[in-house]
């Protein structure tokens, strides 16, 4: 079963027209690519701004008009939409940073609000962010087991494995990964060994340079780019295919091979002296 996909790799900026009319541009170029589904940045709404600056007064519900907009790109052009937004809080300073995936007849189909927080490299994303409560986003479209998570998830091999003992096929991961000493190669090599280690694809499509890293990619189960960005704005498509993933599990059956029971055991004991 083969299924063609886009990513978006764009500039955000605080600008939400601005923004939308780039995620449109890119709806057009996936359509015109013959692509079911369209995967934009994290934050594809907002910019995340200045580390001091609130996010909640740029926040919206999920009825507002980020999604309301997506919702009729989604139907103009039979595409499903996987992007990120700033959803809004009642009665919380903070926001939640969240994946909204809308169906090709414009409903809105899943939700994941991130579960790690990029209090890291001297970043503190939990002071304008609050953490989802764990619930994953995982769907089928075209035969293709799909699972979604964002950015500095990727870190968290725990998570893309439990996408994929669910059943995901190709692992989704809008990204704004900050520019930095390393980082580009840091998110090649995590976002190859997420690939290898589960036998899965795993597209990312991430905010542009200078901010952020780039390089936009979908990794096939064995590693191997199939497509690929550099620095500038862009949409490319790709092909996923099940009997690529079959034949990389039947080569490399690291899940079938995997105990369970062990690791069970090795949590339990780790849970009461947790590494700091």
């Amino acid at each position: 079963m083969s299924f063609r996909l886009a990513l978006a790799q764009l500039a955000i900026t605080g600008d939400k027209p601005g923004n939308l009319s780039k995620i449109a541009d890119a709806a057009g170029q996936a359509a015109t690519a013959s692509a079911r589904l369209l995967v934009c940045p994290e934050a594809s709404m907002f910019h995340f701004g200045k580390p001091n600056e609130p996010l909640a007064p740029a926040a919206e519900t999920l009825e507002g008009p980020f999604v309301g907009t997506l919702r009729e790109l989604a139907r103009r052009h039979r595409l499903w939409i996987l992007a990120g937004m700033f959803e809004k809080i009642d009665g919380d300073t903070r926001v939640h940073n969240t994946l909204v995936l809308l169906r090709d007849d414009g409903e809105l189909h899943g939700i994941y609000r991130k579960i790690h927080l990029y209090d890291a490299f001297g970043y503190r994303e939990s002071e304008r962010i609050a953490a989802g409560d764990g619930s994953t986003l995982s769907f089928e479209l075209g035969g293709i087991k799909f699972g979604a998570f964002t950015c500095y998830d990727l870190r968290f091999p725990e998570l893309a494995r439990h996408l994929t003992r669910e059943g995901a096929q190709a692992l989704l991961l809008p990204t704004a990964w900050l520019a930095g000493p390393l980082k580009e190669m840091h998110l090649a090599t995590l976002l190859r060994a997420r690939a290898i280690e589960n036998t899965v694809y795993v597209a990312a499509a991430d905010q542009c340079p200078p901010g952020y890293s780039g390089s936009s990619v979908l990794y096939d189960p064995l590693g191997v780019a199939v497509a690929s960005l550099g620095e500038a704005p862009g949409v490319i498509a790709g092909e996923i295919d099940s009997a690529r993933v079959d034949a990389a599990r039947a080569t490399n059956p690291s899940l079938a091979n995997s105990r369970l029971d062990v690791y069970a055991r090795w949590i339990e004991r780790s849970a009461a002296a947790p590494v700091r």
